[in-house]
């Protein structure tokens, strides 16, 4: 593993630059669609993409509205939550990302928000405000608290919502009401105007540790720990193992890595650099035991 020179960006010194790089580099994030409502019926509908699910006893997210750097005052889904203390939080998908940025625009107090952007407005089960019924996933808030960071244009308001209703579309769950996370085509955002999109070609799965122990990147072999072919991603699979296996060489017949002892049988550098190679390609494609073997030949 080889690390690059960095450049360091301090708060106070940089100012502006800090406070643009930092969306870039704290990213995706997930968007909050929210819809609120005030005490006089007048419906809100904004994104915020300072959003994550923080707590799965009780169900609690957060989202933090920014008070407008213009003028310094709350936004109207701040407003609305200190009058009725409720939120329905849409998840965004592709099919809906660009309506849900223009109802971003910053409309007077009272213009319907559903209307402007073109959502349609349902009912919710346990709160006041309407949920976006176009919407893949939409959650039903009672908000706990509201925590304001500085009383200044720019500052985080952090809106802690305990979340006491979810709607799914039927179609993403199975018959056992496990989600499809490909079929869900989530977006999320980035810096500037970059957004991405989660398909099923960019997804892929990281096994979780051991419930017991894995014996940990220190604990590997000299020569595979130190490998300048194995990237920190492999040998964190490698790793993530209760004990070293025992070399099986039954195991390993396939024609790529018979030609390679055979090869190089004469440079034990060489042969080691090829197998490690052949062992990285089979990490990649998820074939952690007969990578193992690949190594253990050497």
């Amino acid at each position: 593993m080889q690390f690059n020179d960095t450049k360091t960006f301090d708060q106070k010194t940089h100012g502006s630059t800090f406070d643009t790089l930092i969306k870039y580099a704290v990213a995706p994030r997930p968007i909050c669609f929210a819809s609120t409502i005030d005490k006089a019926g007048n419906v809100n509908l904004s994104p915020f993409s300072y959003f994550n699910f923080m707590s799965t006893t009780p169900p609690i997210c957060v989202f933090s509205p920014l008070t407008r750097m213009r003028d310094g005052k709350d936004k109207h889904t701040l407003e609305n939550i200190r009058e009725v203390p409720e939120v329905v939080i849409n998840i965004v998908n592709y099919d809906m990302v660009q309506q849900t940025s223009l109802s971003s625009t910053e409309y007077p107090k009272g213009v319907d928000e559903f209307e402007k952007s073109g959502f349609s407005a349902t009912p919710s089960k346990h709160i006041r405000p309407p949920r976006v019924a176009e919407s893949p996933v939409q959650l039903e808030c009672k908000v706990r608290d509201v925590i304001t960071f500085a009383e200044a244009g720019g500052s985080g308001n952090l809106v802690i919502a305990e979340v006491v209703a979810m709607h799914i579309k039927s179609h993403l769950l199975d018959e056992d009401d496990h989600i499809d996370q490909a079929g869900l085509d989530l977006v999320a955002r980035l810096g500037g105007n970059w957004y991405c999109r989660v398909t099923a070609d960019n997804l892929f799965e990281v096994p979780k540790p051991l419930r017991k122990m894995g014996i940990g990147v220190d604990q590997l072999p000299e020569d595979i720990r130190n490998s300048a072919i194995l990237t920190g991603n492999q040998l964190g699979l490698l790793a993530n193992i209760e004990a070293l296996p025992e070399k099986d060489d039954s195991i390993v017949h396939d024609e790529h890595t018979l030609s390679l002892l055979t090869m190089w049988k004469d440079d034990p550098v060489q042969l080691r650099n090829e197998l490690q190679r052949h062992a990285a390609k089979l990490l990649d494609e998820g074939d952690i035991d007969l990578a193992w073997q690949v190594l253990l030949l050497h």
